[in-house]
């Protein structure tokens, strides 16, 4: 098995602004063994001295690779030549194991300024490609490395923006210098391994994602290059969601916690916060808006986001308790609701939701809710029947997703997450992401023993998605842990991202 696999080199030099500076990208393929990786270039240059430099995650390669990436600037100076040719090995360790591609243990060599070339006997490789999708970007430049030995006569784009029920087709251009816009630079270079180099651009518009696909044609052969049979893929940000409960100022060093969720959110971009047990001081009930943990919160992001909060009951003798939304994108339809058959605001079984529709670019419009109900003898199941029809009136043909999220006070697998699962209506979105076997067993087959699967999982904080809804999850993971950034409530935060869905040919 190739553990890792170099695809490319480039090796350019070139004159800016007066300055001579050497330009060298390393391109390789590396198994995804597990996720505490590190994988460095060592090379040496004309000089003979070694030195070790860090490469970065690029993208995925399939479902089982990825593709990393490793860019070294030199620049000249009266004391420091450029590297010149160099000579080089990669290296991937991991768990202890150390692996190498280093041209079976003699080294890989690139000539200075003798731009692209290609290894593992490759005839044509896209090259300098990226799979995130710009706010705003509607061009994506395309370039491909055709080996001299294939001549190509033709090369063309295959791409789509759903899924292949339509493809377009678009031709590109062969490159005849060297000089390059993505670097700036004038290089001389004569391209001496004999590639070709072509250019061309999709043009997506505001689609949120692209696949592709490149054919080289020549004397009625065709070769492609089609990342090993994945395709290629362009998409925009996803969108990225946190619960959190904040434990109603009950926390030690409770305004230092605030600043940690802050920083977690500044982070991790994340686009929708839906906050628990958000208080404020009681004043008589007239509340201290100055107070407002979710204020508080908002306005150490470093830029405020959209805000839409309310209370519904006294908590811990001195607060206001409630719930919010904070968001990046704007929010309209604002709405919040007791579900609870209690309004009285001096008793705790008193629960209000709020909701917001969010305007998420290159996605749509997604229904959000921001939920607190109470314990399943204490009214669950009204409760979330009441907060289910508040969702299904406000579910039209525009909304892209409907999202309940928050503390709902049923521990995964008992009576009130079996409630949810009969439903028939909403999905677990952190079991989908992190437990496919079990959620298909819960959620699609409901196999009569699923509670038992669950019987470690001590969750009572949930993102509910509505099976209309035409996003998926990709990701889920557990935040504010000892692991990343500390404790900071007594519940743990969730963090979800989300994408539009693939839909099948």
């Amino acid at each position: 098995m190739d553990n890792i696999k170099l695809f490319y080199v480039e090796n350019i030099i070139s004159r800016i602004e007066g300055s001579a500076q050497q330009l060298l990208t390393f391109f390789m393929s590396v198994e995804n063994i597990g996720y505490d990786k590190s994988i460095d270039v060592v090379w040496a240059g004309e000089d003979g001295v070694w030195h070790t430099s860090s490469a970065s995650y690029h993208s995925m390669q399939g479902s089982d690779k990825e593709y990393w990436q490793a860019h070294i600037a030199l620049s000249a100076t009266e004391d420091y030549a450029l590297a010149g040719n160099i000579q080089f090995g990669i290296r991937y360790r991991i768990s202890g194991q150390e692996y190498w591609d280093n041209n079976q243990g003699q080294n890989y060599v690139s000539e200075a300024d003798s731009g692209i070339k290609l290894t593992q006997h490759q005839l044509v490789q896209n090259i300098r490609f990226t799979n995130q999708l710009q706010d705003q970007q509607k061009h994506i430049p395309i370039k491909i490395a055709v080996d001299q030995s294939f001549n190509a006569e033709k090369v063309t784009i295959h791409w789509t923006t759903d899924n292949w029920a339509s493809t377009e087709k678009t031709p590109c251009q062969l490159q005849l210098n060297y000089w390059d816009r993505q670097f700036k630079s004038n290089a001389r270079n004569p391209n001496q391994y004999g590639i070709q180099l072509w250019n061309g651009e999709i043009n997506p518009d505001d689609a949120f994602r692209v696949q592709y696909a490149i054919s080289c044609e020549r004397n009625g052969k065709t070769l492609w290059e089609n990342n090993s049979g994945n395709n290629y893929s362009f998409q925009r940000d996803q969108l990225k969601v946190l619960i959190l409960n904040l434990h109603c100022y009950q926390e030690d060093n409770q305004d230092e916690k605030f600043t940690k969720i802050a920083k977690a959110i500044n982070e991790l971009e994340v686009d929708i916060v839906c906050l628990q047990e958000v208080a404020e001081n009681w004043q008589n009930g007239q509340g201290d808006w100055e107070s407002n943990s979710a204020k508080i919160i908002n306005d150490r992001l470093k830029k405020p986001f959209h805000l839409h909060t309310d209370w519904s009951h006294l908590g811990f003798d001195k607060y206001r308790e409630g719930v919010a939304i904070l968001s990046r994108y704007p929010l309209s339809d604002h709405q919040s609701m007791y579900v609870s058959d209690s309004h009285d605001i001096y008793s705790i079984h008193s629960r209000k939701v709020v909701m917001a529709r969010v305007h998420v670019p290159y996605i749509g419009a997604v229904n959000v809710f921001s939920v607190h109900l109470s314990w399943m003898e204490d009214g669950f199941q009204k409760q979330f029947q009441r907060l289910h029809e508040w969702a299904e009136r406000n579910q039209t043909d525009d909304i892209k997703a409907t999202l309940l999220c928050g503390d709902f006070n049923i521990t995964a697998g008992t009576s009130g997450y079996e409630y949810v699962v009969n439903s028939n209506q909403y999905d677990d979105q952190f079991l989908a992401a992190n437990e496919h076997d079990t959620f298909d067993r819960v959620f699609r087959v409901n196999d009569a023993h699923w509670q038992d699967l669950l019987a470690e999982d001590y969750r009572i904080d949930y993102i509910f998605m509505n099976k209309k809804s035409q996003l998926q999850v990709t990701s889920a993971k557990v935040l504010f842990t000892d692991q990343d950034y500390g404790r900071v409530s007594d519940h743990c935060g969730y963090f979800m991202t989300f994408e539009p869905k693939i839909t099948k040919k």
